[in-house]
């Protein structure tokens, strides 16, 4: 694997002076599995990961999504060429395939003896040292194809996305990004479609459009002399290539059209790139760090000249990585957070498929969909009730007891393209992501001064999320709760999203002395009154409630001078539904909605 020319420059400037550990501290820095290996004599394929950690505070005050995706390029670049130096020079001293993830500070390590295993924990710059398995994704169902030709596929025409495009916003100027298992480029539903595709002159250019993470094969498919012909795609392929048909799937969700009828896409005026993060549907941790990192700061065709401004303005990951499915190393798992948390610095929107581990609740528990930074997608059925395979919360492999899904998108017999020119239905989470990514090139087509606002976007999207009670109780008053467990915040409009987006004003560029301020309500549902919680709002604060009909029911001014004011409203004469609450004042606006029972 090639490194960046750049990185490799900044190596030479990084000299390493940390203080000496005790003798035998080394061991516990080592996962158990491959402390295991390393006792037997026998070599891993292991994750190598540096304590220091980069500094990306400084992206939040640059409002430019260019600025924002450079800034954190060039922190995350710095801080792991400081860290890296003299595991590296380790690594090439013994012949080892060494990839630097300086996404999240880590260095994936191919077959490190035991004797590289012991030298490389001794670094002090070193912090753990974890497991690199090649985990399987489980594949979504396969059904007969639903929707015609000559019809627009139903999802997209449920969360009102034909309606956005008579607006004149079809996602046009719109990069989306997609880490998968390969695209099929020719198919024609995303051929016109590919940022690496002139429709005029009918060339392409697969720079900075494409990356292959995939440089081995996986060794539990099984394949006779371990031959890369053994796959349809071999290995570092030079141009889009789908080995599963999945990849292709979710592309034709987000951007598919081929002009003859088959209107899949949710933006067909958006552009999309792509990267191969799983390997016949087998991923490992290092290959989808590795399109994450890819995504920030796209490269060539042999991994060199780096370009962040050539980031996408979304990604799709229609994947997740279950501890029952070898993702159970929480090193590891904090290394996918981080790049989540890298991604939205840099101000590139995260969208990932919430998991069909369901109807059980507690059952969002693989990464990156149990992460707070990740924008977790559950999946509905063609009626909007939730699909039995979703995935639900609360989380608690982090004891966090955090509300999953965000959204809930159209996920059962969803009809789109996969290889060689066909069709076909699949169901899963992995098909309601690709609803939400083509959601976000909507609503930054109307209204470019989103780019790079990722928690804007992600507000919109849920305060305009059509509200859904849950079916059962997640630890969420019996799924009456709002948002909860089973829906999160309901099923996507991007109607909706897009109004709201219309609307939508940047923030004042003027320094705020004050912290953020928190509303919190409760009880949500409402009964006879409603206590709203106010946090850290050292400032003079208004707010409003409006009923689901739009009409003002109450409005308050507040100074919070304490850390903490709550004040409870009387709804027991108000009519049942929904109400939207808008909070205003220190340079801020917040937008919340209950339920009044």
């Amino acid at each position: 694997m090639n490194f960046l020319p750049r990185f490799l420059a900044l190596l030479l400037l990084a000299p390493i002076t940390l203080p000496a550990q005790p003798a035998n501290a080394w061991r516990h820095k080592i996962a158990p599995e491959v402390r295991a290996a390393l006792d037997r004599g026998a070599s891993s394929d292991v994750l190598v990961c540096f304590r220091e950690k980069a500094d990306l505070r400084g992206a939040s005050t640059r409002t430019d999504k260019k600025a924002k995706t450079r800034f954190v390029y060039d922190a995350l670049l710095q801080t792991a060429a400081r860290a890296q130096t003299r595991a590296l020079a380790l690594a090439r001293a013994e012949n080892a395939g060494a990839n630097t993830l300086f996404l999240v500070n880590a260095l994936a390590v191919d077959q490190a003896s035991p004797e590289l295993l012991r030298r490389l924990a001794k670094l002090p710059e070193v912090e753990a040292i974890s497991p690199d398995p090649w985990i399987e994704m489980p594949p979504p169902v396969r059904e007969i194809a639903t929707g015609q030709r000559n019809s627009i596929e139903w999802g997209v025409e449920r969360i009102n996305a034909p309606t956005v495009w008579t607006m004149g916003y079809t996602g046009q100027g719109v990069t989306v990004g997609g880490a998968d298992t390969g695209y099929d480029w020719l198919h024609p539903a995303i051929l016109p479609h590919y940022r690496g595709y002139n429709t005029a002159t009918g060339s392409a250019n697969h720079q900075y459009n494409w990356h292959d993470a995939i440089h081995e094969l996986n060794p539990l498919n099984g394949d006779a002399n371990n031959d890369p012909l053994n796959n349809p795609c071999g290995l570092n392929a030079p141009a889009p290539c789908d080995d599963h048909n999945h990849g292709t799937h979710t592309a034709g969700t987000m951007t598919g059209d081929d002009g003859q009828g088959n209107q899949i896409g949710v933006a067909p005026g958006a552009s999309w790139i792509g990267c191969r993060n799983m390997e016949r549907g087998w991923g490992r941790p290092s290959s989808y760090l590795e399109c994450f990192q890819w995504f920030l700061a796209p490269t060539d065709l042999n991994n060199e000249n780096a370009d962040p401004d050539k980031a996408p303005d979304v990604i799709n990951n229609s994947w997740y990585c279950a501890d029952i499915e070898g993702c159970t190393d929480l090193t590891v798992n904090e290394l996918l957070r981080q790049a989540v948390i890298a991604l939205k610095s840099a101000g590139v929107f995260v969208v990932v498929s919430n998991g069909n581990a369901g109807s059980n609740c507690a059952s969002t528990d693989g990464p990156p969909a149990y992460f707070a930074e990740s924008f977790s997608i559950g999946a509905t059925r063609a009626d909007d009730t939730i699909a039995g395979f979703s995935s639900r919360g609360p989380v608690l492999i982090d004891n966090s007891l955090r509300i999953k899904p965000n959204v809930t998108a159209p996920g059962q017999s969803v009809r789109s393209c996969i290889r060689n020119g066909e069709y076909a239905s699949f169901s899963g989470t992995s098909m309601a992501g690709p609803h939400v990514a083509g959601l976000v090139a909507l609503v930054l087509s109307a209204q470019p001064l989103l780019a790079g606002q990722v928690e804007a976007l992600e507000t919109i999207i849920e305060e305009t999320a059509i509200p859904t009670i849950g079916p059962a109780d997640c630890s969420d008053d019996n799924g009456a709760a709002y948002p909860n467990n089973t829906y999160g915040f309901g099923r996507v409009d991007a109607l909706a999203a897009v109004n709201l987006a219309l609307a939508w004003s940047p923030p004042s560029n003027t320094v705020n002395p004050y912290p953020p301020a928190v509303l919190r309500i409760f009880p949500n549902p409402a009964d006879d009154q409603l206590f709203l919680e106010l946090q850290h709002g050292q400032a003079l604060h208004q707010i409003e409630c409006f009923s689901p009909g739009g009409r003002l029911m109450f409005r308050t001014t507040l100074q919070a001078q304490a850390e903490q004011e709550t004040i409870r409203i009387n709804t027991r004469d108000w009519p049942a539904g929904m109400y939207l609450l808008r909070l205003s004042g220190n340079e801020e606006t917040l937008s919340r909605k209950f339920f009044k029972n």
